[in-house]
């Protein structure tokens, strides 16, 4: 084995009781160059990984005779928790399933399966997109997930989270998506919409902190005509609009202990009553909840139900700040520049060696959504010099504003009443940003920062296309 290294793509452990299984796998790995080994149990690839040269991944059976697949995950885990395991199953148990993501199993191929598939695997495995450096072309690691959405991953925890969403996608359960505010929680929950079963139905989004509880239930489960004062006709709620589907729940946390008890009650019997009505509508939905508060906390004083957590917590993605995940910095300036340079009509700015070094050693309170507005700014406004005087701890959200106002007054090639209401529109997204992330996105905080009505500033954020992207 030694003195084929030199040209193998890696090596791969197979360990399946079949042996025609075991064939076809070496078969069609050896065909692309790769070193490949069979054994036929649990225990024969324990004794393997023990005794033996390590591989670069195993691809484990899930129902073999002895030691199961779970069970020898969990015992390889044991041994070596970097060791790359794929399952293999014909059983697509949704527990199984679960069970191998908590075990650490790196992805999920369900029998039976075509090359194309397999060959997707190892390559998020083994070999992830090379990585560019420059500061022109276009990321190719961004993965379009619906209109104006991507999904961009360079760092092992993000690459470890797309794993996930791949596998817990295939599985119709619950998902709790876990992290602070702004740091991309929706996307991983349109992501997971877009590669389940489910992708070509209606996604919807409910955020529980935007409405007051009364109305949250209403826009939730619909109301018959006389519900309520007002109610002249009745509504479906958005539970009937997404039959079928997938709903984001998110601020969970937000909601009503009342509003909870109705949504167990959808969890576990998958049917609801509308505001006004007595008879029960049964519903397909696949629920996910997104939420940035303290679980444990919010359980102990009783903001959150406990056995509702336990329901939406099939399985939990935590998606860890950009403080956290700095070597994406660059990727996704260079993604954002791109984007919003398209959205403009401009063309990209070059990103200085500065500029970069400001970004990567800033802590980025606001994660993904700042950096968006950053990006903004800069095309707009083109000051790199403040963008970097502001990162450095230089300058806040007004001055870089101020600053930068007579430069933009000579770069100007309009008329001066478009320039004067582009710096006043780009000034007021800027405060109404700042304030949300001062705020932690609470909208009610922000409005009294802002000293603007509640509703005035729903209708600002959407103006500016602010909306939150959890």
């Amino acid at each position: 084995m030694g003195a084929e290294k030199s040209t193998s793509r890696g090596s791969i452990l197979v360990v399946d009781d079949e042996l025609d299984m075991q064939r076809y796998l070496q078969t069609l790995l050896e065909l692309d160059s790769y070193q490949v080994e069979t054994v036929s149990s649990g225990e024969a690839a324990l004794e393997r990984v023990q005794n033996g040269s390590i591989p670069d991944m195993i691809l484990l059976d899930v129902v073999m005779p002895g030691l199961d697949g779970l069970q020898t995950l969990e015992r390889l885990r044991e041994m070596r928790p970097d060791i790359k395991v794929v399952m293999l199953s014909c059983v697509n148990n949704p527990r199984t399933v679960v069970q191998a993501m908590r075990l650490g199993a790196e992805d999920y191929l369900p029998k039976p399966f075509h090359k194309a598939g397999l060959d997707a695997v190892i390559q998020r495995s083994l070999h992830p997109d090379a990585r560019t450096d420059g500061p022109v072309a276009e990321p190719v690691e961004a993965e379009e997930v619906s209109d104006e959405v991507f999904f961009v991953a360079a760092s092992k925890p993000m690459l470890k989270i797309r794993s996930q969403v791949g596998m817990v996608a295939r599985v119709d359960v619950p998902v709790l998506i876990l992290g602070e505010s702004g740091t991309g929680k929706e996307v991983v929950a349109r992501l997971i919409h877009k590669l389940s079963s489910r992708g070509n139905r209606t996604f919807l989004k409910v955020n529980c902190a935007a409405l007051p509880s009364e109305l949250l239930e209403s826009e939730l489960f619909g109301y018959e005509t006389g519900a309520f004062t007002g109610a002249v006709r009745p509504k479906p709620g958005k539970f009937e609009q997404c039959d079928g589907g997938t709903i984001l729940l998110d601020e969970i946390g937000e909601m009503s202990p009342n509003l909870q008890a109705k949504l167990l009650h959808v969890l576990q019997d998958h049917q609801f009553s509308r505001l006004g009505s007595r008879s029960e509508i049964q519903v397909d939905v696949r629920i996910l909840a997104a939420t940035n508060i303290d679980i444990p906390k919010a359980i102990a004083t009783n903001k959150l139900r406990e056995d509702l957590y336990y329901r939406l917590n099939a399985f939990t993605i935590n998606v860890p700040p950009l403080r956290e995940r700095r070597e994406e910095i660059q990727l996704l300036l260079r993604h954002f520049l791109f984007r919003f340079a398209a959205r403009y009509g401009r063309d990209p700015l070059p990103i200085s060696e500065s500029m970069l070094a400001a970004a990567r050693s800033y802590d980025w309170p606001g994660n993904l959504r700042e950096l968006e507005n950053v990006v903004k700014r800069f095309l707009i406004l083109g000051d790199e010099a403040q963008i970097i005087q502001d990162l450095s701890g230089g300058g806040d959200v007004a001055g870089v504003q101020a600053g930068s106002a007579s430069k933009a007054l000579k770069r100007a090639s309009g008329d001066l009443k478009s320039l004067v209401r582009g710096l006043k529109d780009e000034a007021e997204m800027e405060a109404i940003s700042d304030a949300l992330n001062k705020t932690n996105w609470n909208r009610k905080q922000a409005a009294r920062l802002l000293n603007i009505s509640y509703k005035a500033l729903l209708y600002k954020i959407r103006q500016y296309g602010l909306e939150d992207r959890a």
